[in-house]
């Protein structure tokens, strides 16, 4: 059920992006008085689900989800209609507007993606704010993993900045030190400021680690609830219980506690635990998976977290702050894939696209995750390269600056050149992602 839920969630959201996108191109072109022949959900080789035809526009929804497409009368696209172009070029065709009319056309599909996730992060904000967790707000610091240990962190820290600058968010640290590609962090251990340097080659170990678990918020290991016949629940533990050590030696936070409890799996072993203002000692048989059979979530009061409300006017600026924000980290994204070494085994493709929706549905991360593959979406199509729109941009503004269009036949070889590479890159990702499965 929770995959159904997340393939529902993907095939939505890619859905919303594909038709704004197509949008984009279809209403710039109709305002030029272009034809459009298809408006079409999904790719339809062979046959199409459904189809409809209003006007000049066939519109329809394909079988093959890979995206979907508008075929523009007289313009070279992934249909390769090489029939229409070896006839007289009339008036209503994409190739008889002048060059700017053109340029705008196929700027329109980003710029709709762009702007779609500016309206998605205004509504966001307006319904549920802003909320965060402030890194200074920690009161016993932060828990580390074997990786954050081999960073250079360690239990307890409180981290004040990533190369001398602020981060305020708690949850944009991992973030933050990928895309920046970090070199120190600053941290405040034992009353000390502390200047660590990460060492050489450690992002991309963080970006192969593909988790933000190296770091998390330290929190005393109080007892919510137990899973079904408990250990922890056999010895006598209780709700509200804190647990506080294992064998005499202390061990107050969650993190140590469930750590320390590895080394005595199928043993038994004196947990000391704070109940009200009495210290007692259970005894625990723990088994061989090393867990005692308890959850823990930090106290209602435990995490202060900032929020923010917002109305029209505030949501808007913040809105395209955040917007923007987000087209500058996914370029930064995919320069890390160029200047980290093997960090293109980060690349997935629909399984890892899908893999980041939630389980249950949730509209704010449906929301939140729409307007990110939108951005997403707009910041690939430009790239300069034939078959997506930043290729053809790229031509015409070869024509306006040169004042000479390139030969059809030379966009015709240019676009199959494009289309294999997308479809090499298409495999590539899913690949990855299917080999990434069998590792686990």
């Amino acid at each position: 059920m929770e995959i159904f839920i997340k393939i529902v969630q993907l095939l939505l959201s890619l859905s919303i992006l594909v038709i704004m996108h197509e949008m984009g191109h279809f209403v710039a072109a109709k305002v030029f008085k272009t034809r459009v022949e298809k408006f079409y959900l999904f790719f339809d080789p062979w046959f199409s689900l459904f189809k409809f035809k209003k006007g000049e526009t066939e519109y329809g929804v394909g079988w093959l989800p890979l995206g979907g497409y508008v075929k523009i009368s007289g313009m070279i696209d992934e249909s390769m209609d090489m029939e229409q172009m070896k006839q007289p070029p009339k008036p209503w065709e994409f190739r008889s507007k002048p060059a700017w009319q053109r340029l705008i056309i196929m700027l329109g599909g980003v710029t709709v993606n762009l702007l779609l996730a500016i309206v998605i992060y205004i509504i966001m904000l307006m319904v549920w704010g802003d909320q965060y967790l402030p890194a200074s707000e920690l009161k016993y610091g932060i828990s580390v993993d074997s990786t954050g240990y081999q960073m250079g962190l360690r239990n307890g820290d409180n981290i004040v900045s990533i190369d001398n600058k602020v981060v305020d968010d708690f949850a944009a640290i991992p973030k933050t030190l990928v895309l920046e590609e970090a070199k120190t962090i600053q941290v405040i251990r034992e009353s000390q400021k502390v200047n660590i340097e990460i060492p050489k080659g450690f992002i991309s170990k963080l970006i192969k680690y593909k988790s933000t678990d190296f770091i998390s918020f330290r929190m005393p290991f109080v007892i919510s609830s137990f899973s079904a016949g408990a250990p922890a629940g056999k010895a006598g533990m209780m709700k509200g219980d804190h647990l506080v050590g294992i064998n005499d030696t202390l061990r107050p936070f969650f993190s140590e506690f469930r750590k320390a409890l590895q080394a005595y799996k199928n043993k038994e072993v004196s947990v000391m635990v704070l109940r009200g203002k009495d210290t007692l000692k259970l005894n625990v048989n723990v088994p061989s998976t090393g867990l005692i059979g308890v959850y823990s979530r930090p106290p209602s009061d435990f995490l202060k977290f900032r929020e923010k409300s917002y109305n029209i006017l505030t949501a808007i600026p913040a809105g395209v702050v955040k917007a923007f924000e987000g087209v500058g980290n996914y370029i930064k994204s995919i320069k890390l894939l160029f200047s980290q070494e093997k960090a293109y085994e980060s690349v997935g493709g629909f399984i890892a696209i899908g893999s980041i929706f939630p389980s249950s549905w949730d509209w704010q991360a449906f929301w939140h995750l729409t307007a990110f593959l939108s951005i997403m979406l707009a910041v690939l199509n430009v790239l300069p390269i034939p078959a997506l729109d930043g290729g053809h941009v790229m031509f015409l503004l070869y024509e306006i600056i040169f004042r000479r269009k390139p030969s059809d036949k030379f966009i015709e070889y240019a676009q199959i050149v494009g289309m294999v590479l997308l479809f090499g890159l298409l495999i590539f990702a899913n690949g990855n992602d299917i080999m990434k499965l069998f590792r686990k």
